[in-house]
């Protein structure tokens, strides 16, 4: 890219959460189906960005800085298996997490991952073998844009996974309404 565009701006973002993503609805919704969660990758980092922020992000780039590689990520840097508990704890969900060893894992990859709707295919598997974290120069602070924490806008979609829906509670605001 840069042999051909020498004063392109790249963005590179983390893992991208939003409203009608496949990130945070498929494991609300796995957590939502299953007592027992088997989680891939458990020890695995993301630092996952809000759909918005990346948004600005590009909107900043068309106008800004010309020919640099910048990172965007959120405010957060969670573990897959800390991130699966933080969603279910958002839904008010409490399974029983079971880190699956990465030998099973690829097996599973490569034996299903051509179906349609795989649990996980072998790019997914060989993704999960890295972090996805800012390392570099960081966007979103190059923009001057301050990054969404996951809280503050998933519970807006996220009461659709809780037993209630957006009637339902999650554990922590039945244990506050329980002291009220």
């Amino acid at each position: 890219m840069r042999e051909h565009f020498p004063t392109a701006t790249i963005l590179r973002p983390s893992i991208v959460f939003g409203r009608e993503d496949q990130f945070l609805n498929r494991f609300a919704g796995l957590i939502r189906m299953l007592p027992v969660v088997p989680v891939i990758g458990g020890a695995t980092r993301f630092q996952p960005v809000f759909v918005g922020d990346v948004a600005k992000a590009v909107a900043a780039a068309l106008t800004g800085t010309k020919g640099q590689t910048l990172e965007l990520g959120g405010p957060e840097i969670l573990s897959m298996l800390d991130l699966n508990r933080w969603i279910a704890k958002a839904i008010g969900r409490d399974p029983l997490f079971i880190e699956v060893p990465d030998m099973a894992a690829e097996l599973l990859a490569k034996t299903t991952g051509w179906l349609p709707g795989a649990p996980i295919t072998m790019d997914q598997f060989r993704m999960l073998g890295n972090d996805n974290v800012v390392t570099g120069t960081d966007g979103l602070a190059a923009y001057g844009i301050v990054p969404t924490p996951m809280d503050v806008v998933a519970h807006d979609w996220l009461t659709l996974y809780r037993k209630h829906g957006r009637f339902g509670t999650t554990s922590t605001e039945a244990a506050a309404d329980a002291q009220a």
